[in-house]
């Protein structure tokens, strides 16, 4: 059997200053060939400039990078060629069609023989090949933006925060394209600020927060280790449930003018509130029951909400 391909991306003990002001504190990963890594943390927790030098764009105070084997301080020439970048806010030229810019940019890549259709279909973007930059929606726009991060076929794929003021709908098949990636066995290094997003595609997640990576794993792996309770919700006609919760002993928080959430430790529990539910002539219209979502691990582990921002000018 062929031995198994070694890591991608391998951080150790990477650590950046910007004078007095420490922003990524002695950090240590890897990102597993083929898998979809996704890197959270706030404004100003050291995610930016983490990716930044994972990149080749910024050079570490200390610490070593290695991409695909090579040293970003050292081999820069030879790890551009291979990755791909679809940078936050991805723009191009207006009045130039789908077709045309992904050609433009296989030239800029000196990449003559480039699959071009291939990429369009990629994308989903084969109904809009025609169409100029400027008539594009947002989703359409980032979709352009992933198949030009590929056109030079690259082994390692950067996709920063790539659907960021999308709409619901544009976000998913953003979602689609990025999940044909993944059956492709690309290895995608995705920042994001959507937990849905990093619990649906990613493999691997990992969570910084002021410079230090706190968590790291799959992400039921971190919702089994970190969240291990469940989240009951209860819709109601009235106020009486909230009378017999609270008697048990439960807070319950309102999420809506009848809809209760609140936390309990185990299934027996859900039974136990029903009966007394039952017992109190308290009925409940809706009932559901399940894990806490990859939010609820972030906000434990750091106290904040992901899209709190951080202080004006701090690097990130």
């Amino acid at each position: 059997m062929p031995a198994a391909p070694g890591p991608a991306i391998v951080v150790q003990r990477l650590t950046k200053r910007y004078g007095e002001h420490l922003a990524v504190d002695d950090i240590s990963f890897e990102v597993r060939t083929g898998e979809v890594f996704a890197f959270l943390g706030q404004n100003g927790a050291g995610k930016t400039t983490t990716v930044e030098i994972i990149e080749t764009i910024r050079p570490p105070t200390s610490g070593t990078v290695t991409v695909l084997g090579m040293d970003v301080t050292q081999r820069k020439r030879d790890i551009v060629p291979r990755i791909g970048v679809l940078p936050q806010g991805f723009s191009s030229f207006d009045k130039i069609t789908v077709r045309e810019t992904i050609q433009y940019y296989a030239r800029l890549f000196s990449r003559a023989h480039a699959d071009i259709d291939g990429l369009i279909n990629l994308a989903n973007l084969g109904g809009k090949r025609d169409d100029q930059f400027r008539n594009l929606s947002g989703g359409l726009k980032q979709r352009l933006g992933i198949a030009i991060a590929l056109v030079n076929d690259p082994e390692v794929l950067f996709l920063d925060e790539p659907t960021t003021g999308l709409d619901p709908r544009a976000r998913r098949e953003v979602w689609d394209v990025l999940l044909g990636l993944k059956e492709k066995g690309k290895t995608v290094f995705l920042t994001t600020h959507y937990m849905e997003e990093a619990e649906l595609l990613a493999d691997t997640v990992a969570i910084i927060s002021k410079g230090k990576i706190i968590a790291r794993g799959s992400p039921d792996e971190l919702i089994e280790r970190t969240a291990n309770y469940l989240v009951l919700t209860l819709k109601t006609a009235d106020g009486k449930p909230v009378e017999v919760l609270r008697r048990m002993g439960y807070e319950p928080t309102l999420d809506g003018l009848h809809t209760l959430k609140l936390r309990v430790e185990h299934t027996d529990d859900v039974r136990k509130i029903l009966s007394a539910l039952a017992e109190a002539g308290a009925s409940a219209l809706g009932l559901d029951v399940r894990k806490p979502n990859l939010e609820a691990v972030f906000l434990k582990l750091t106290g904040e909400a992901l899209r709190e921002g951080a202080p004006a000018g701090a690097p990130q």
